[in-house]
């Protein structure tokens, strides 16, 4: 390493290691936020509190309902007395979901004549909302298979007329369907792309409030030994936060990871390069701390969650989404740390989003030199 650039390198280790406030950003905040967004963000509908109107109270009203309790989707919070019970249940939201059994519903199935159940679901938040709705769907259809199979049974047609189709589904990489299996892993892309970016935007925003910068531009330092020299610390520094954010996510969340450490370790690195890069090339044309934070909060930190594909996959987005998303390089790691997390996938599935993002590092440490000029006074 050339000796000037060596003299820098040290000169912003010295200023690191000697701000506590750096520090406690750099190690202890990543942790911390991405600690608590992976508790409360949570996406799985289990449990879902229900109430139930049963105005039949027959065995076969029973059997519905319990068809009801007996999942995992749905908890039992009541059996409600009125109609108006479940209005209120709703309104307070103290249940999700309500199943209402009219008085008729065993007398019209003996008939064999069809009945309507009335489902009420919460849409105050769609999502989960949609997802109770085939929930209900799925075990309403699930009770009518039965009842229709009891019925041709009895009919004495099931070998004839009933031909059963048995549908065996498997879910492959995340086989129980957790979300801190996809969303754990994608936080620590959010965090890599934020903090160091935000510490390394700081840097030369700082040296031009302090007047500091001055001495850099006297210097006989070059400015991509200046770039490169001030970029080294934070590269560093990110790196042990990547590697306490991976074990975060393996031992206190115990997220599956089935793939190689050192291929996602390559990528990280190559990931923590642009993102310090980003950084810096947002304090080359920040005055201030205040405007460079700003810049890094709006151009990285939210297409970062919105279009790199965290919530909701890249493909089925928009296509102008889809465009943004190939802007950002959270995009490409994400892609990365699930497949290497989740499906064990290596250096050969990766080959091409490695690629890219070294050329996104190579391009934004290059406009950070150009756009760096040194002048006197």
């Amino acid at each position: 390493m050339p000796s000037r650039l060596l003299a820098v390198v040290r000169k912003e280790s010295r200023e690191v290691l000697r701000d506590p406030i750096y520090l406690v950003l750099a190690i202890v905040v990543p942790l911390a936020v991405t600690t608590l967004l992976a508790l409360g963000f949570v996406l799985d509908v289990k449990h879902l509190p229900l109430a139930l109107y049963d105005e039949d109270r027959s065995p076969l009203s029973r059997d519905y309902m319990y068809a009801f309790t007996n999942s995992e989707y749905f908890r039992l919070v009541t059996m409600a007395s009125s109609p108006a019970e479940i209005d209120r249940l709703i309104e307070s939201a103290e249940v999700r979901a309500a199943v209402l059994i009219p008085p008729d519903f065993s007398r019209r199935l003996d008939a064999g004549e069809a009945v309507s159940v009335q489902v009420l679901v919460d849409g105050t938040f769609p999502i989960r909302a949609l997802v109770a709705s085939g929930y209900v769907a799925a075990i309403d259809a699930q009770f009518t298979a039965a009842l229709r199979a009891r019925y041709l049974a009895r009919q004495g047609r099931v070998r004839t007329n009933l031909v059963p189709v048995s549908v065996e589904g498997r879910v492959w990489y995340n086989p129980s369907l957790e979300t801190k299996h996809s969303l754990v892993p994608g936080l620590m892309v959010i965090s890599l792309m934020f903090y160091p970016a935000l510490l390394a935007a700081l840097v030369l925003a700082r040296e031009k409030e302090r007047g500091t910068v001055f001495n850099l531009y006297c210097s006989p330092v070059s400015r991509w030994e200046v770039i490169v020299g001030k970029a080294v610390p934070y590269i560093a520094l990110a790196f042990v936060v990547y590697v306490l954010l991976f074990a975060l996510n393996l031992y206190v969340f115990g997220v599956r990871f089935v793939g190689s450490p050192f291929v996602l370790t390559a990528a990280a690195l190559l990931y923590i390069t642009a993102s310090v890069g980003l950084g810096l090339l947002v304090s080359v044309f920040c005055s201030t701390q205040v405007a460079a934070m700003l810049v890094t909060f709006i151009a990285l930190m939210t297409p970062s969650i919105l279009f790199s594909g965290l919530l909701t996959p890249v493909s089925s987005m928009a296509p102008t989404a889809q465009f943004i998303s190939r802007l950002i390089p959270a995009s490409y790691f994400i892609a990365m740390v699930r497949g290497v997390f989740l499906k064990g996938l290596g250096f050969r599935h990766f080959a091409s989003d490695l690629v890219t993002l070294a050329v996104f590092a190579a391009v934004v440490y290059g406009i950070a030199i150009l756009g760096f000029r040194k002048r006197a006074g």
